[in-house]
């Protein structure tokens, strides 16, 4: 679950230091597996509780994407929610976040240019960096082309 606020920014987490894959690191607002009878939408919904404290309804929603691979697939869901804060940022604490221990260590609130930095620093899990553009550029837009 990539989430992103109104002003364009994407709610990062920082992975905990004893994660297997990428500790440490910093990665999208959410992750994880679907669980036995659990369909995409409601893991997504289960995840983003889990590691973040934030519910959202993802009931009817599509993922904005699918990325396959030899192994399995991600469903990747672009979500925009307005209404959550992180105090640190100094902003009005309407759904403030809750960070699952176990899992995230930090989050932040970072800019493609911030992600892009991370990236070539190596702060950030290693991906396509034309892949994290998409994110950004395609969070308000559905479909392939311009016109409606």
């Amino acid at each position: 679950i990539c989430l992103f606020n109104a002003k364009g920014h994407l709610l990062i987490q920082q992975r905990q230091l004893d994660k297997i894959g990428y500790p440490g690191l910093w990665d999208v607002t959410a992750a994880g597996s679907a669980l036995a009878g659990e369909n995409s939408a409601s893991a997504a919904a289960r995840e983003l509780w889990e590691e973040m404290g934030i519910r959202h309804d993802f009931h009817g929603e599509r993922p904005f994407y699918t990325i396959n691979f030899p192994d399995g697939f991600d469903d990747v869901y672009l979500i925009e929610k307005n209404d959550v804060a992180l105090s640190d940022l100094r902003l009005q604490i309407r759904d403030p976040v809750r960070l699952q221990r176990e899992e995230v260590r930090d989050a932040k609130w970072a800019t493609l240019e911030e992600i892009e930095e991370m990236l070539d620093s190596g702060e950030f899990v290693p991906y396509y960096r034309h892949l994290v553009r998409v994110w950004f550029e395609m969070v308000k837009h559905r479909g392939s082309t311009t016109r409606e």
